[in-house]
């Protein structure tokens, strides 16, 4: 073994499912930044539908990847554009839409909350994937907006995906990075189709596991997963940055 290789099996072993595309390769370099040994292993794929937000009073993207489908031939009109986070108004912006509003906190509940007292009479078109919390077209109903949600792309697992799941298994993990819900379904899902689901769980428990919100946490809990951390920060990079420094705290 060469001291390059030796180097690296000294490094934590931290997985991340981000999608096999610059977000990957930006969280693989700051898990190496970090003293980490990243298990990349993308848990979404994203399958564009083609369609585009309709005219609105206000209308509403959640991701940097819905910004970015919609570039170069998406008409604002009248709109308030609304960013879920700097994320995906970096995005909206980068493609020419002005952004209008961010909210403070970066989630579906914070932007029910930045919305609340503008949506009464309103019209909302919510641009993003087929995986969206309910928690955000059922806050702006309540908040007494006529609601229209508009699905830019889906999210499914990719062909192949799923070697974290036996490194897990195999005890081989010191943490993981879960950025969503559908990370976490997909990885179980990934593991059973190995036949490995019990033992993937079990090696996540021995684990550090992060995720990136409440909604990520109680879909792992209702798993039977233990989450070590919740991000303070709805970003990819304070996640890593928490979770390797509970991991770094454990050794």
């Amino acid at each position: 073994m060469s001291e390059r290789e030796r180097e690296r099996e000294d490094r934590p072993h931290v997985a991340v499912f981000r999608p096999d595309d610059e977000r990957l390769a930006t969280a693989r370099s700051l898990l190496e930044e970090l003293g980490a040994d990243p298990v990349a292993d993308p848990m979404l794929a994203v399958e564009p539908t083609g369609d585009r937000p309709v005219d609105a009073d206000y209308v509403v993207f959640t991701s940097k990847t819905g910004a970015e489908l919609v570039a170069d031939d998406w008409e604002p009109g009248t709109a308030t554009v609304v960013a879920i986070g700097p994320k995906t108004a970096d995005a909206l912006e980068a493609a020419g839409y002005a952004v209008d509003l961010v909210p403070e906190e970066f989630s579906s509940t914070g932007l029910v909350e930045a919305l609340a007292d503008r949506a009464a009479g309103a019209t909302v078109e919510v641009a993003r994937s087929d995986h969206g919390s309910p928690v955000l077209l059922d806050g702006l109903r309540d908040a007494g907006a006529t609601v229209d949600e508009t699905v830019l792309y889906r999210l499914v697992r990719p062909a192949g995906s799923g070697h974290s799941t036996e490194a897990a298994a195999a005890g081989d993990l010191d943490a993981a990075c879960f950025t969503s819900s559908l990370t976490v379904e997909h990885f179980l899902e990934a593991a059973a189709k190995r036949g490995v689901r019990d033992a993937a769980v079990r090696g996540l428990n021995a684990a550090v596991v992060g995720v990136i919100g409440d909604p990520t946490r109680e879909t792992a809990a209702s798993h039977g997963i233990d989450v070590d951390v919740v991000a303070t920060e709805a970003t990819f990079e304070t996640l890593a940055r928490e979770t390797v420094a509970a991991l770094d705290a454990d050794r």
